[in-house]
């Protein structure tokens, strides 16, 4: 079952440097490859960890090809990373198991539903009425599409995915709380994948939208009439609440929020834990954490902070105060 380093150079590109003919049996990380196996070298600063590598081949940049001439068999693409994310997919296409019912017998997909006929549905999944389905699209186990909700072509979705629960609406009254009914669907464009347990939540009057190729992580929450740009990703736990906007291209690390009826421009990265209180307007690299301590010194800088406005107005008071020669 293995792949000869030929025939990958041939499928995929890059200069290879070895004998073609030598059979690669898996692909490993470097540090832990064996002499059958392919890795690569996605940063300089593991060049140590390649210069240990037992690995039958690796594939590096330009840069550092006269440091994998000296270990053995390299394969030199201008993106190792990239090459090799294409690598895992050549791999997983020549190993693929046979292809179970398109539609498991386990699904319930209702009449009114539009499957198209390339489409696959796993065990328990549930497609509501007036869902639509495109092709190419693949649902695993556990996916729930909900009533109106369209899923465009060549999407994954994970496990346990919901699409279209109802969005979180309620108005106070006397104490209690009136449900707003979401009378909105959910829109997902092609070409999206959306991990495990991850729920996007139907919108109020609008539709939420997920646009082209966002790829969402397992375990997010997307509140109703929010919108995702174009090519956007969200790490693991991300949570952006209601008629939230999120540019194209973005990313998010994990546990970061966005607070409802915020603006995310295009091109906008936002670090893990981060909680986004503001629109954002302008590209580039947000963060908003709170260092790690031992607890005693934690427990004094917050207390610190809780005055810092304080602190702010004495300052600006003693600024504008007369000075005395």
């Amino acid at each position: 079952m293995g792949l000869q380093l030929g025939a990958i150079v041939s499928a995929l590109g890059g200069e290879l440097h070895g004998d073609p003919a030598l059979s690669i049996e898996r692909l490993a990380p470097l540090q832990n490859a064996q002499p059958d196996a392919l890795s690569f070298l996605s940063h300089p600063k593991y060049q140590q960890e390649l210069a240990a590598s037992k690995a039958a081949c690796v594939i590096v940049a330009p840069a550092m090809r006269e440091a994998a001439a000296a270990r053995g068999a390299f394969i030199v693409a201008a993106d190792p990373y990239l090459y090799f994310a294409r690598l895992t997919q050549l791999w997983k296409a020549q190993h693929a198991r046979p292809e179970a019912d398109r539609i498991h017998p386990s699904a319930v997909i209702h009449p009114e539903a539009l499957v198209d006929a390339t489409a696959r549905i796993g065990a328990l999944c549930v497609v509501e009425r007036g869902a639509r389905i495109g092709a190419g699209t693949v649902l695993k186990s556990r996916v729930t599409i909900s009533e109106d909700c369209v899923v465009g072509e060549r999407c994954l979705l994970h496990p346990g995915v919901v699409i279209g629960a109802d969005g979180f609406g309620l108005a106070p009254h006397e104490g209690a709380w009136v449900k707003i009914e979401q009378l909105g669907a959910v829109r997902i464009g092609n070409d999206v994948e959306i991990g495990a347990n991850t729920c996007i939540d139907r919108g109020a009057l609008d539709d939420t939208v997920i646009e082209d190729g966002v790829k969402l992580d397992n375990l997010i929450q997307i509140g109703h009439n929010v919108r995702v740009g174009k090519h956007t990703a969200m790490a693991g736990c991300v949570g952006v609440a209601g008629s939230a906007t999120i540019g194209a291209h973005c990313t998010f690390g994990g546990g970061a929020i966005v607070l409802g009826h915020l603006t995310v421009a295009d091109g906008v990265h936002v670090s893990a834990a981060t909680v986004v209180t503001r629109s954002i307007r302008k590209a580039g690299q947000y963060t908003g954490m709170f260092p790690i301590d031992d607890n005693a010194n934690w427990e004094k800088n917050a207390a610190t902070l809780k005055q810092l406005h304080s602190l702010r107005e004495r300052l600006k008071a003693l600024e504008k105060a007369p000075q005395k020669k």
